[in-house]
């Protein structure tokens, strides 16, 4: 066992701690793009805040808080800062995964004596994992978009399963866990419109070598969990028995809704300090227009928290019901949840592009400006490839509803 850093700490507690962090975040928003990733200073006020131990299990030093107090956090931060939320959420939301997958002997191992744990991770498969006969494999590659990567302990990433003789087409899919000392963080995080700061470099594995117990053959995309899973059944937590695709939107949703709220908080700002052009005795802050346009903003925003917030509760649910045995953690379940997350961040991003940015004025458009900072950090999230994956989800659910089989739908072109 690994002691917890604050044993007597509250969720409550952790969630004011990103609330009261929010003005240091945005003084911090230039220097996080300046960088590429979130500056030190942050990642030490992440690592005092308990941050980073959201979802780990308290037998590895982790507070095993749920979902919707983890989703909060990274609401909040993201408000502060975009590109540090996305950061954030990306790194300390995989231990999910490998608390969730691996057996003792990997998670003793893994978590170490300190518990000290982070990692960046992307779902696409690079490569293959090739044995070495001496219980280990051996991964070669670069796994782009590795967001969070330059304050990662770890990476958790995907490959392929050599082929057994040559000529034979690559094996199943293999989840992983690198350790920081086989890989590098490449320095290629540059030319992106938006997220800037989010350390979304590749790294690079060079013929680097894992125990084979540090590996499982499984897509993060369909999680094997009917009936609870290895980390549940160690941890005594249904916490560790849930689906991933899921998970993952509620993650974007999470960090889409923060910039939402932070183009809000800035929308308020400027309204309130801009004089009308016939009468520079008034702001834009008295006009019935831009009252109505907050207010409209505002309602969407705050309905797309609420629903990812009831969409994790039911996401807790899910996994405390398939460990008793009362109804299986599906992939329907999981499609249907998965479409909730999807379309409460869609819904945090047209309010934000269609009427904050939309009336905001262009000035406001200018480099440097915290609108245009929030609209280029929310555009970007909707070209990634979770946003991408609602088409087929729409399909998948549709098909679910209507008895028909919807695994043969891809979710990734």
């Amino acid at each position: 066992m690994i002691a917890v850093p604050e044993p007597g700490l509250t969720e409550r507690e952790l969630i004011e701690r990103a609330v009261a962090m929010r003005p240091a975040l945005l003084e911090r928003q230039p220097e996080t793009e300046r960088l590429t990733h979130y500056p030190k200073d942050t990642h030490d006020d992440f690592l005092r805040a308990g941050f980073y131990r959201i979802l780990q299990p308290r037998r590895y030093g982790g507070y095993e808080f749920g979902l919707p107090t983890f989703y909060r956090v990274v609401t909040e931060i993201a408000r502060g800062c975009p590109s540090t939320g996305w950061a954030l959420s990306l790194t300390a939301a995989h231990v999910l995964q490998v608390a969730t997958l691996f057996d003792e002997k990997a998670q003793d191992e893994i978590f170490g004596d300190d518990g000290d744990f982070r990692a960046a991770s992307t779902v696409v498969p690079i490569g293959v994992a090739r044995p070495d006969g001496d219980g280990h494999v051996v991964l070669d590659g670069t796994w782009p978009y590795a967001s969070g990567a330059p304050y990662s302990t770890h990476y958790v990433g995907q490959t392929l399963r050599a082929p057994e003789k040559p000529g034979d087409p690559p094996g199943p899919f293999v989840l992983f866990v690198a350790p920081r000392a086989i890989w590098t963080v490449v320095d290629d995080w540059h030319g992106v419109l938006g997220l800037r700061g989010s350390g979304s470099n590749s790294i690079r594995i060079d013929q680097g070598r894992i125990p084979n117990h540090f590996t499982e053959e499984v897509s993060l995309l369909d999680l094997p969990v009917e009936g609870g899973t290895p980390g549940s059944k160690l941890h005594g937590d249904a916490l560790y028995a849930g689906r991933a695709i899921s998970f993952f939107h509620g993650e974007l949703a999470a960090i889409v809704i923060g910039i939402a709220y932070a183009a809000a908080d800035e929308y308020a700002r400027i309204v309130a300090e801009r004089p009308l052009i016939a009468d520079a005795s008034r702001t834009r802050a008295e006009l019935h227009d831009y009252q109505r346009h907050l207010g409209e903003a505002l309602g969407a925003i705050h309905t797309a928290e609420a629903a990812l917030q009831r969409n994790a509760e039911d996401w807790m649910e899910a996994c405390r019901r398939n460990v008793s045995g009362e109804a299986a953690f599906t992939p329907a379940e999981d499609n249907r949840l998965a479409l909730v997350f999807l379309t409460a961040g869609r819904m945090a991003w047209d309010v934000l592009h269609g009427i904050l940015f939309r009336t905001a004025g262009s000035r406001y458009a200018r480099d440097g400006e915290r609108m245009q900072r929030y609209f280029r950090d929310a555009a970007t999230y909707w070209t990634h490839v979770g946003p991408t994956m609602a088409e087929p989800l729409h399909r998948r659910v549709g098909r679910d509803r209507l008895g028909l089989p919807s695994d043969d739908i891809p979710l990734l072109p």
